[in-house]
């Protein structure tokens, strides 16, 4: 079995959304300052580098992280290139049979520089959550921070995915996975009333 890691890593200069709480780790005891053991301190958004979306993010009325259904996080996924498009429509996904991978990661590399929070990023066309839907799309993934652009007020694609039961995967890392089908295992925290999860994000693929 091969293991894709799509997971960015936590590291305390990884750009967050601007004006949220950046991620920062520190040691707050160390042996070689005398203390038994190593134990580290965690300060972070829950919305840094690879994670999920609660629909309380978007929702007032949503679930919470720890109380949305795990199987959309774990199953058979695609994944497909739509890398040079600004927005990603109908037509570049309806060829592709997503019914037996109801998982859907798009790779854009609409953020290839981690080291600086985007200033804009590729979206989906207003038309494709209701065609996901059609497909039996329950998650979604993509390579960038949002579904929606980065200066959105209303949060269009967010609300349209949620209406149809989709949930969302962001800011994975797809540089080094070829086109094609995986199982993902995305497991969000079990953070009670929290609007999102950092997730370790893996697509595994069988050997031949």
């Amino acid at each position: 079995m091969t293991i894709h890691d799509i997971t960015l890593s936590l590291r305390n200069d990884l750009p967050c959304w601007p004006g949220d709480t950046p991620f920062g780790f520190v040691l707050a005891w160390s042996k070689a300052d005398g203390a038994t053991v190593n134990v580290g301190r965690v300060t972070t958004t829950v919305h840094i580098g690879t994670h999920v979306d609660a629909p309380f993010h978007f929702d007032s009325t949503g679930k919470s992280i720890e109380q949305v259904p795990l199987d959309p996080y774990i199953g058979p996924a695609r994944v497909i290139d739509v890398r040079g498009r600004s927005l990603i429509k109908v037509d570049d996904l309806a060829s592709f049979d997503l019914t037996e991978t109801p998982r859907l990661l798009l790779r854009t590399d609409g953020w290839l520089d981690h080291s600086r929070f985007p200033e804009s990023i590729p979206v989906l066309d207003r038309a494709v959550p209701s065609f996901l839907k059609e497909q039996g799309v329950i998650l979604l993934g993509l390579d960038v921070p949002s579904v929606d652009q980065i200066d959105s007020k209303d949060l269009p694609i967010h609300h349209a995915l949620g209406s149809s039961g989709i949930f969302i995967l962001e800011s994975v890392d797809l540089t080094r996975v070829e086109p094609g089908v995986y199982e993902l295992i995305a497991l969000p925290l079990k953070i009670v009333g929290a609007d999102g999860s950092p997730v370790r994000a893996i697509l595994r693929e069988a050997e031949a």
